[in-house]
């Protein structure tokens, strides 16, 4: 069961059989961070999270209708670090199997932080993946999700592919009993 119980414009937690989202983080930078961004936003969501100081991106300076901190260092490994390191758990979004420099740099961050993380890819069944997806989010009892993977300059159907796998696995949610029998 999906429910959304509006409080304020963004103070909303999504709550998938019992385990409460509360909050989409990112660094903001084009492609999956700022889908997962967006995503939150359009869903009233809680978002938030630390981006480089200057509010760097590959594409100029992050709009700031996104509610990001900026960190002392423009540099983009501070700000990876500080959302794995506040965050409950990581998904690393990418278009295949491959991992970019990025994106293996989040995955380790999340072991010496000792946080769960998942790579979602968009290869296979979309349902399997919503459903794998809801799965790992119920397993660790997620409240803040850090989203993070491909920039758009690399991948450009990665946003396309982070708004529908969220949307899939957490709006489109049939009960997860249904789900384990795919």
């Amino acid at each position: 069961m999906l429910d959304f119980a509006h409080r304020s414009r963004y103070d909303s937690v999504c709550v998938i059989d019992g385990i409460r989202l509360k909050r989409i983080v990112s660094g903001g930078q084009t492609g999956a961070d700022r889908a997962g961004l967006d995503w939150a936003r359009a869903n009233r969501v809680e978002h938030g999270g630390w981006c480089p100081k200057g509010r760097k991106a590959e594409d100029g300076t992050i709009d700031h209708c996104y509610s990001l901190k900026e960190t002392p260092s423009s540099d983009y490994p501070q700000r990876t670090e500080w959302n794995v390191r506040d965050s409950d758990a990581t998904a690393v979004f990418t278009m295949t199997e491959h991992l970019g420099l990025g994106s293996r740099k989040t995955l380790s961050l999340a072991k010496k932080h000792n946080k769960p993380a998942v790579h979602v890819f968009a290869t296979g069944n979309r349902f399997a993946n919503a459903a794998s997806f809801r799965l790992f989010i119920t397993r660790f009892n997620v409240g803040t999700l850090n989203v993070a993977g491909s920039r758009g300059s690399n991948e450009p159907d990665i946003s396309d592919f982070v708004r529908s796998l969220l949307n899939c696995a957490l709006n489109d949610n049939p009960p997860l009993s249904s789900l384990k029998k795919q």
